[in-house]
Parts: structure tokens; sequence; C-alpha cells
């Protein structure tokens, strides 16, 4: 032992951030506070100091919307294929089966069928991480079929948007989905039935020119961002500085495009009361509601 070692203590063997378990701990990307993950799980996913609405799955929205009991998942097993043979840096087949492997699910979109407080309905979620959540033959399928299914079940269409639009390796296919979805809700309308589209961040691209922003009721979670174009896209365009936040969830709801604003905590209670106004179905009360009656 030297004299240095004398003077300066060795460090101690082992880091102390090694034993922590990763994964307990993760940053609001929007105030930069540390939330404890499974109190921001309880929470739904938002950040409990600014309210940020974290970005969540198909499957995790279906969980949080529809009653455990008597959910049953539908077209489930149907997979997008490659017509045109596309190849842009890697073949579209590869990124299919990455994404597949990435998130668990055949496709970007859920379609169930369940109920929320008891009121059935017909519910399909996006999930993002699947190639941007963008649409293609399948979603579309997916999205006709539900609102087909909604006519069948004499019961409400809710779809949760997270879409970076058309997806491109489908080409025209894809852009097909437009006019496909879009005619697809009109039965629902002969049929006298709601159709609630809830856009959540990002709603982009094809998705929001079709199916998302023609709800008969236009719902959409805090700042979402909700656009055709990106912005860099439209000042290009059109020449002129944009105003600041355009593209979010509040400044569309002062300008008409949306119906509401709901914070995720309420999204279930909402729709639920929704459902019930435009059909015959009554939402379950809680014992206790009852009780106080």
């Amino acid at each position: 032992m030297n004299w240095l070692t004398r003077i300066i203590r060795p460090k101690i063997k082992g880091d102390s951030k090694a034993s922590t378990p990763e994964g307990l701990w993760i940053k609001c990307p929007s105030c930069g506070q540390a939330l404890f993950q499974k109190e921001l799980e309880r929470n739904l996913d938002v950040c409990a100091h600014c309210e940020n609405h974290f970005r969540i799955s198909g499957q995790r929205r279906i969980d949080i919307t529809l009653d455990e009991d008597g959910r049953e998942e539908l077209l489930g097993n149907i997979e997008p294929v490659d017509p045109l043979k596309f190849k842009d840096s890697k073949p579209y087949k590869t990124r299919i089966k990455e994404a597949q492997k990435k998130t668990g699910n055949p496709d970007a979109l859920r379609l169930f069928k369940g109920a929320i407080k008891g009121v059935p309905v017909i519910c399909a979620a996006f999930d993002f991480p699947f190639l941007g959540g963008s649409m293609g033959s399948v979603v579309g399928s997916k999205i006709a079929a539900g609102a087909l299914a909604a006519v069948e079940q004499r019961c409400g269409f809710i779809v949760f948007s997270a879409s970076g639009g058309a997806r491109m390796q489908e080409g025209i296919l894809s852009l097909m989905q437009m006019a496909r979805t879009s005619t697809a809700l009109t039965r629902l309308e002969q049929a006298g039935l709601p159709y609630i589209s809830v856009l959540t961040d990002p709603t982009s691209g094809g998705v929001t020119a079709s199916f998302a922003m023609l709800g008969d009721i236009n719902i959409a979670e805090p700042n979402a961002l909700i656009c055709f174009a990106g912005p860099r896209v439209i000042e290009q365009t059109v020449r002129e500085k944009l105003p600041p936040g355009f593209q979010r969830s509040e400044y569309l709801l002062d300008h008409g495009f949306l119906d509401m604003i709901c914070h995720r905590n309420e999204m279930r209670d909402t729709l639920a009361d929704l459902l019930t106004r435009f059909t015959s179905h009554q939402a379950k009360i809680p014992d206790f509601a009852t009780n106080l009656r």
C-alpha cells in the first residue's frame, strides 16, 4: 500500500446504481420529474406533477377502458402482407416481423368486443410502436369490421387513434383505406348508432383525414398532437409563421375541430355516459352511489 492509497480511501467495489432495479423509475419527458413506475401505472400513465399523458400501447388502452369481464378480441390473427414487394432500407416483410416481435401484436390496431361499465361497445385502439401506428390494409379491415360489428350488436363504436398516417409500404392500397373506413362508418349513421373518435398523441396523416375526424363526438386527450402534415411542411407551403401550439388539442378545440378534451382519468366515465345517452343501454352504477339515492 503506497502513500496515495493511505490518504485516498479506495472506492467500494460495486456501483450503488447497479443495485437499483431497472425500470423502477421513469423520467417524465415534459417536466423532467422522476416518477415511480408503479405509481405512474396507478395514475393511468399520467404524470402527477404536470399532467403529461404518456403514450400507451393499444393493449394498455383496452385494459383501462373496457370492463374485464366478457372482453373478446376480434380479428386478432390477421396479419399484413407485402403485395408490392416493397423495399427501402430494408424489406417491408422484415419491418413487419421486427414490429411484431417488438410489440407482440400482428399489426397496428387491436379490435375488441366488450363493455364499458356494463354498456356494450366495440372498441379499437392503435398501437403506435407498431410502425408508427400506420394504417395499412389490416387496419382498414379492422376499422370497417368494427363498424359492421357495432351495427350487428346494436351498440356504439369507439376508436382510439394514435397514428402517423397511411402506411407507405402498401402504396395505394393503404390510401384506399381512407375511403373504405369512412364508407363503413356510414352504416353506423344509417343504423342510428354512435361512433366516438378519441384522438391521442399523435394522430396525423390519412388517419386524421378520414375516420379519426368523423366521430359523432370527437374527443382528444390533453396536449395531443393532431394534424395532417407536420408544421415544417405547412410553413414551407404557405410561407407563413404558424401560431404556437396550433396542432395541439387545445387549439383545435378552440377552433371547432373537437367537441371536448378529456383527461385520461375521466375517459372511462365520460365514454360510458356518452354511450348511455346515445343508446338504450344504461351504465352500471356502483353500489355506494346507489345507496346515496
